[in-house]
């Protein structure tokens, strides 16, 4: 009876354990699946940003400008921020905005072994609309897409994105656009500046965030990425209006930005006829 029992228990043990590893396996894998916390990142890159800006622009900027949010809408503005008697300048960036980003990202990882995937996710968003949230990537459990070699990739284009619109909100205060036009901003509104801001104007400060990135070490392939999503939409989200003006030219920036990476690597890249 004794080994009866035992038997009988090891058979008990053996089934629950077949139970419980496949959603052990599961939640494994799901975690798996996840984007890291990207907040310290970010902030750690708006530092370097402002470090490897020339002095006349670190002016009025807080040496390490971004603030991370935790909401869930995409966000990145600039902004001015308090402290005692003196009046600092930075940027904004919610979680939201740090989860879009990864996904184009990734998505643009993804393209390079299913071609046509990247474009299709930027019709996806586009039909989406916006709304409070930006909407995951469809089909995403092939396995292919989460090896260390696409994680890496998808790391890289991130950089590049999130690196391209943090030192573009920095241009808009080093460069006076936000002091111009913050008069015309309704009070504890987020307004996107880009609905402001003159075609000519943001054309000057992707030039002078380039150059930033680039300094940086960034290149420009991440952004250059993220302007060819957003220009292949047919109606382009709200969202969109936080990284560039409704009705820019983003294809001919794209094209643009190529040329700021060689003119970088030339040393013919810079301000001094900053505007």
């Amino acid at each position: 009876m004794s080994m009866m029992r035992n038997a009988m228990r090891i058979l008990l043990a053996a089934s629950a354990a077949a139970a419980v590893m496949p959603s052990l396996a599961a939640a494994a894998d799901a975690a798996r699946h996840e984007y890291p916390s990207c907040v310290v990142l970010v902030s750690n890159m708006g530092g370097d940003l402002y470090q490897t800006l020339e002095a006349r622009f670190q002016k009025g900027l807080q040496s390490n400008p971004v603030k991370v949010d935790n909401l869930e809408a995409p966000l990145i503005t600039p902004i001015t921020v308090n402290d005692g008697e003196k009046k600092w300048a930075g940027v904004s960036v919610s979680a939201g905005y740090i989860g879009l980003i990864n996904r184009l990202a990734h998505a643009k990882a993804i393209d390079e072994i299913k071609p046509g995937y990247f474009n299709k996710y930027a019709l996806y968003l586009a039909a989406e609309g916006g709304g409070g949230t930006a909407a995951e990537a469809p089909s995403m459990a092939d396995s292919r897409y989460w090896t260390d070699e696409m994680m890496n990739r998808q790391a890289s284009l991130f950089n590049g994105m999130i690196g391209m619109t943090v030192a573009l909100s920095l241009s808009h205060h080093y460069l006076g656009r936000y002091n111009q036009y913050v008069g015309e901003m309704p009070a504890n509104k987020p307004v996107p500046i880009n609905n402001i801001l003159l075609a000519s104007a943001w054309e000057y400060d992707v030039r002078a965030a380039a150059l930033n990135c680039l300094t940086d070490g960034l290149p420009v392939e991440g952004a250059r990425a993220l302007f060819d999503a957003i220009d292949k939409m047919p109606t382009r989200p709200p969202w969109t209006a936080l990284i560039a003006p409704p009705g820019a030219d983003l294809k001919k920036m794209s094209k643009q930005l190529k040329v700021y990476e060689d003119q970088f690597f030339t040393g013919k890249l810079n301000l001094n006829d900053w505007k």
